[in-house]
């Protein structure tokens, strides 16, 4: 190798080198002010407090809302949130991930579903699954909707006729499911989870907190392990 190519490989590496740490310098950034505002939206919440029954009343912040899906015990120490899109497709792939970390630890952890409907179609699948909520099928529909996913959520041109036909096998009445979800209250939640997903500088999904507290980077193995984390500083 001639002197010419040795300095041009030697600009090409000293130019991706640069690169790659203005790229992690960028994302520490990015983490930092996600986390401080994380932070001061939990600082700044509704007291909580407790129902007429005794469960436990989570603040109500831009973290957690009232309105948000809660899957596992209201007492649990360790809160993870969800900004989740039911046409992502890694959402989707989380699922039994997050799920099996649920019955891991069945006394230790809650989930709260937030919604991010960053795909076309999604708001109106969003809309579907909150009004599951009145006939006591939001579960189920969701593990339906997710399981035709790959049917329905063509990110170009979503195919919402599929997504209502999964939801209704799922045993959800839908003709009164898509009446309702055109309701003002529904409406307010997809706005209110829009606007914290904004202000919490959300921009992908899934993205996840546990106990307020962002992944340290993105992948199955980062969740669980911080996940494990919290609940062993719990069970001190």
């Amino acid at each position: 190798m001639n002197s010419k190519k040795i300095t041009v490989a030697a600009l090409v590496v000293i130019v991706l080198v640069f690169f790659f740490l203005g790229m992690n310098a960028y994302q520490k950034r990015v983490q930092q002010s996600q986390a401080e505002k994380v932070n001061q939206a939990i600082n700044q919440s509704a007291p909580s407090g407790s129902t007429a029954d005794g469960q436990a009343q989570p603040a109500d912040n831009r973290l957690i809302r009232f309105h948000s899906p809660v899957f596992g015990p209201s007492t649990a120490p360790v809160t993870i949130v969800e900004f989740f899109d039911p046409a992502c497709e890694t959402c989707r792939a989380f699922y039994p991930i997050v799920k099996n970390i649920l019955q891991q630890y069945p006394k230790d952890v809650r989930l709260v579903i937030r919604y991010a409907p960053f795909h076309a179609g999604s708001d109106q699948v969003v809309k579907l699954l909150e009004a599951s909520k009145r006939q006591n099928k939001y579960l189920p529909v969701l593990e339906s909707v997710l399981a035709a996913q790959p049917q329905w959520a063509d990110h170009g041109n979503p195919n919402l006729d599929l997504a209502y036909q999964a939801a209704e096998a799922a045993g959800l009445d839908i003709q009164k499911a898509k009446a309702d979800a055109q309701g003002s209250d529904i409406a307010a939640v997809l706005k209110q989870d829009i606007e914290d997903l904004t202000a919490l500088e959300v921009t992908k999904t899934p993205t996840f907190f546990v106990n307020g507290r962002g992944l340290p980077s993105f992948g199955d193995q980062q969740l669980m392990a911080l996940v494990a984390e919290e609940v062993a500083k719990a069970r001190k």
